[in-house]
């Protein structure tokens, strides 16, 4: 069994518009943007970054906006919610908030004795607000929402798959445990993981899901350096799963490989950081482009990438 992983790094998903995907997660949710750089693979694709002051590892979540992409079709094989952790009692702020905003979908529920708030994102993504007890984690109030009932990260991911079975082996390999079951869904947490260190998987019948405007591209890993992903990489491969070479992403390393149930896996570093090319105090400012596209700036800007309002 894997010890080197400690949570969710970030999750990547796809939009159908910068401006409306930039609006939701900085003045709905109140996340800071971390990063404005481009698709690494199709440059002329944002590739925005939404977490805390500093993108913390756990708390990340990114977005390729494919401008009028269609809609994905939500079923199995996916990550269908996307959870973020916040303080107890700060359901009911986030409820009137989200219909201030028009938000759809909002709806509560309780999963594993946690209250947990459901909502849309601008796309049909589907997200939880849920409630947690002791999350030290310091939050971004620098878009007008209050520290105490401010999101705090990950809480988890909720992968939707028709047979649970070896989807759970694989966690348990990576570190995981079992930590409840309940009617279709098992959930499983990392012991001294980061805080976001909880993955459920829920078994459905449904027909394979089609990615789209609105689908989860990836969910990655935190592991501390690069020597620990290649520990990780090794030992992934010896079992038999095919993993990528090493990429260098500028503000992480990253490998992966796809996982039985269908859902593409990433383990990323957590350095060198989003500050290695901006000082924490304007990161997500300028457009950050890998040296290999740099040539490109003046007809990406011009010809491809929208421009954002802040």
């Amino acid at each position: 069994m894997l010890k080197q992983i400690q949570g969710l790094h970030h999750v990547t998903s796809m939009a159908s518009g910068a401006q409306s995907n930039n609006d939701f997660f900085t003045k709905v949710l109140g996340l800071r943007r971390v990063k404005k750089t481009v698709n690494f693979d199709a440059p002329d694709v944002y590739h925005l970054y939404y977490g805390d002051e500093t993108g913390t590892p756990g708390t990340v979540m990114t977005y390729f906006p494919f401008p009028r992409a269609a809609r994905g079709r939500p079923g199995a094989g996916e990550v269908g919610i996307t959870a973020f952790s916040v303080p107890k009692g700060a359901l009911h702020w986030w409820q009137d908030r989200l219909a201030t905003f028009d938000v759809k979908g909002v709806k509560t529920e309780t999963r594993f004795g946690e209250a947990r708030l459901l909502f849309d994102g601008p796309d049909g993504d589907g997200f939880v607000l849920v409630e947690v007890d002791g999350d030290a984690r310091a939050p971004w109030t620098g878009n007008g929402v209050p520290e105490d009932v401010a999101i705090r990260g990950f809480h988890s991911t909720d992968m939707r798959l028709r047979d649970v079975g070896a989807s759970t082996e694989l966690l348990r390999f990576m570190g995981y445990e079992t930590l409840e079951t309940a009617d279709n869904i098992t959930r499983l947490h990392i012991p001294g993981g980061n805080e976001a260190n909880v993955i459920d998987l829920t078994q459905v019948s449904a027909a394979p899901a089609a990615q789209g405007a609105g689908s989860v591209h990836h969910v990655a890993f935190a592991v501390e350096n690069r020597a620990k992903q290649l520990e990780v990489r090794k030992a992934l491969m010896d079992t038999g799963y095919q993993v990528t070479p090493v990429i260098d992403r500028d503000y992480f390393w990253a490998i992966y490989f796809r996982t039985p149930g269908g859902v593409l896996f990433e383990v990323a570093t957590n350095e060198p950081g989003f500050d290695r090319d901006e000082d924490t105090a304007h990161l997500g400012e300028a457009l950050k482009l890998p040296s290999q596209h740099e040539h490109l700036r003046d007809q990406l800007v011009s010809q491809y990438l929208e421009p954002i309002h802040d």
